[in-house]
């Protein structure tokens, strides 16, 4: 016997982070309900950002191109290079400081245990993109987590490797946080007061 609708529909809501049974239930009845037209939108454009949205070859951020925005902007500082964990990291920093450079999304950070590695977080990508000589300073903004102060450790040895001078964000930010959740005021204060790690 098939599965109602319905209950796909709360299903399909449950893949969402944060959102368990209840919410899901009240999103689905909320969109039936009252916002079937925008219900429709949603779900076209689900499908089509799902089909059209890939990551951009240099610093692997979601974009609908090759290369996104960012990293094709002539006016950007191509000596700085920020390393984040997610795009999400990336939009905070680059809506609250004043920061000009360019940027690696990691998407993820070293986790072996869950088999996350140097290989999937790209990090051959990125070494190879430090040999090219352009980037003098690989601004290390990981989360203060555990994964987080290891993969920042692995980028500052990677950063050396290379005669790059690596930075830390300064401290402020709560430990055990992700940068995500942190207010304006103290991350551009964080980015602003960024220290040069130690060996």
């Amino acid at each position: 016997m098939s599965v109602p609708l319905l209950e796909q529909l709360i299903e399909a809501f449950r893949i969402l982070p944060g959102v368990g049974q209840k919410t899901a239930q009240r999103m689905a009845y909320h969109v039936l309900e009252r916002e079937r037209a925008g219900g429709q939108r949603l779900a076209r454009t689900l499908a089509e950002a799902i089909e059209k949205i890939g990551h951009c070859r240099a610093c692997r951020d979601f974009s609908e191109t090759e290369i996104c925005g960012i990293c094709a902007s002539s006016g950007r500082d191509r000596q700085l290079l920020c390393v984040v964990e997610t795009p999400a990291d990336r939009w905070v920093i680059e809506s609250a400081t004043g920061y000009r450079g360019l940027y690696f999304i990691l998407q993820g950070r070293l986790s072996p245990l869950d088999g996350i590695g140097p290989r999937e977080l790209g990090l051959d990508l990125l070494a190879s993109r430090l040999q090219e000589g352009e980037v003098t300073e690989l601004i290390v903004a990981t989360n203060s987590t555990v994964e987080g102060e290891a993969t920042a450790h692995y980028l500052a040895q990677l950063a050396r490797r290379h005669r790059i001078k690596p930075s830390r964000l300064a401290q402020g930010l709560p430990l055990g946080g992700e940068l995500e959740y942190v207010d304006r005021g103290t991350l551009s204060h964080a980015f602003g007061m960024r220290s040069e790690m130690p060996d």
